[in-house]
């Protein structure tokens, strides 16, 4: 008899484990003035950067960019000059010690020397934006739904015009069960996160994966008219919670773990 049956023998109740503790998500948008230096540090993520996060105890780490074949709506005339490169957190305290372990790390220092130690006339990447998240309560970790070599994830923005809209768009998702009905129709989640610092205050923001472009199509298509939905977007409680929507279809690049 195992240690659990016997507990479980002599006191009936097993004990459900305990929730995960919500991460705080980290999205970082580089920009670059051109092709040949995004490429340089995509490169250099791949292959020293994120082997360093992973040793620093940041997994998985996720970087993507948007290209313009796969957003027709979006006004481009090229692909974007940005990388978005996704960092968990196990908390706050982890996310702000980040850069001291960084520092720490002697088999990072030369690479990134070689990459980024670049004069002031000629920078790898001209700056980059952070965006710090809670996770929801529904989905409080960053996850991996597929490494398909063809997947796709789909990264959108809800602002909201004040806090008690945005909270109540949160519980919708949360508690309204919009989540759990994402992942029941196969839109399955990456992370959704409420923004505490960045920009476009208020907002929430989340990533969907899919293993191909025909499979993110089915999957909304099916969301869209499903009775669930249906009937949770017509309660007259949450009305009025998104103002406005940012919708970006990414691709992962070499060495994204996500």
């Amino acid at each position: 008899m195992t240690s659990l049956t016997a507990a479980v023998a002599l006191t009936g109740v097993v004990r459900a484990a305990e929730p995960a503790a919500q991460q705080v998500i980290e999205l970082r948008t580089y920009r670059f003035a051109s092709e040949a230096k995004l490429k340089t540090f995509a490169d250099f993520l791949a292959q020293a950067y994120v082997p360093a996060l992973n040793r620093a105890g940041v997994t998985p780490v996720g970087v993507v960019r948007l290209f313009k074949a796969d957003n027709p709506k979006l006004t481009l005339e090229a692909d974007e000059l940005k990388l978005y490169v996704l960092l968990p957190h196990a908390d706050l305290a982890a996310a702000l010690t980040l850069p001291a372990r960084l520092e720490a790390d002697t088999v990072l220092a030369p690479l990134a020397k070689a990459v980024l130690g670049t004069p002031l006339a000629d920078p790898v990447y001209e700056r980059f934006e952070t965006q710090l998240m809670l996770g929801f309560s529904a989905c409080p970790t960053v996850e991996v739904p597929t490494l398909a070599a063809g997947r796709l994830l789909q990264l959108r923005i809800y602002e909201s015009h004040n806090d008690a809209r945005a909270r109540l768009k949160i519980e919708m998702f949360n508690e309204g069960g919009e989540i759990a009905l994402f992942r029941k129709l196969g839109l399955t989640p990456v992370f959704f996160g409420q923004s505490i610092a960045g920009t476009l205050l208020p907002n929430l923001t989340y990533m969907i994966s899919f293993e191909s472009a025909a499979a993110q199509e089915a999957a909304w298509a099916a969301f869209i008219k499903h009775p669930d939905w249906e009937k949770l977007k017509a309660d007259p409680k949450y009305a009025d919670t998104v103002s406005r929507i940012t919708n970006l279809v990414l691709r992962p690049l070499p060495g994204s773990q996500i």
